[in-house]
């Protein structure tokens, strides 16, 4: 990429983009060197003006942004980041710099893009701790059926237990449903996208 550094005194405005909602997250500056981290790390790294040195978003919160895509504008001088956040983007706890609501179960359903995701992560390092491998390496088979299992689990619930058991067992079967998924290489945006459909030919 032929960007610039020669303009903004070698710092470059950084717009980073949530990979799947499109929403901005924030705004920040790289150097030449930033931008070779970014790239090189696949996390957004970047230079600190107040600190005068290098930054990796979430080196100390965790809550860190892994880069999907690289883009810059025509004039060679603006980057733009897709990424996926892991946790609030902003120091006040809020899922962008530019959003007054803090992050919620009720707001945040971009969660779900982000638990697929770690499913994936927790696929590829093939650690036998996790729970995540160890379902995905019994095959497509047994997944489904674990699928089953947590959905008579959820309308047993709802049928006679507490809302908080309704939530847990949904929340199982929500999880066990995208290990399904990612077996069978399907996104969850392949599904909403199914959803929206259905619902923009009913309109």
């Amino acid at each position: 990429m032929n960007l610039n550094f020669s303009k903004g005194n070698g710092l470059l405005p950084a717009i980073v983009q949530h990979r799947d909602t499109g929403e901005v997250l924030m705004l920040g500056y790289m150097n030449e060197i930033a931008f070779c981290e970014t790239k090189a790390k696949g996390r957004v790294v970047f230079w600190s003006r107040s600190r005068a040195r290098l930054w990796e978003k979430g080196e100390t919160s965790g809550h860190t942004l892994t880069v999907d895509r690289i883009d810059i504008d025509c004039d060679h001088d603006t980057i733009l980041i897709q990424a996926l956040p892991i946790g609030p983007v902003c120091h006040l706890g809020t899922q962008s710099c530019f959003s007054a609501e803090p992050i919620s179960a009720s707001r945040n359903l971009a969660f779900l893009n982000t638990l697929e995701s770690i499913i994936s992560e927790r696929i590829k390092s093939a650690d036998i701790n996790s729970y995540t491998v160890r379902l995905y390496s019994q095959g497509i088979r047994r997944i489904a059926q674990k699928v089953g299992e947590e959905g008579l689990e959820v309308a047993l619930a709802a049928n006679s237990g507490e809302s908080n058991e309704v939530i847990n067992e949904a929340a199982d079967l929500i999880y066990h449903l995208l290990v399904m998924l990612k077996g069978r290489d399907i996104k969850l945006c392949d599904v909403v996208s199914e959803l929206s459909r259905r619902h923009i030919q009913k309109i």
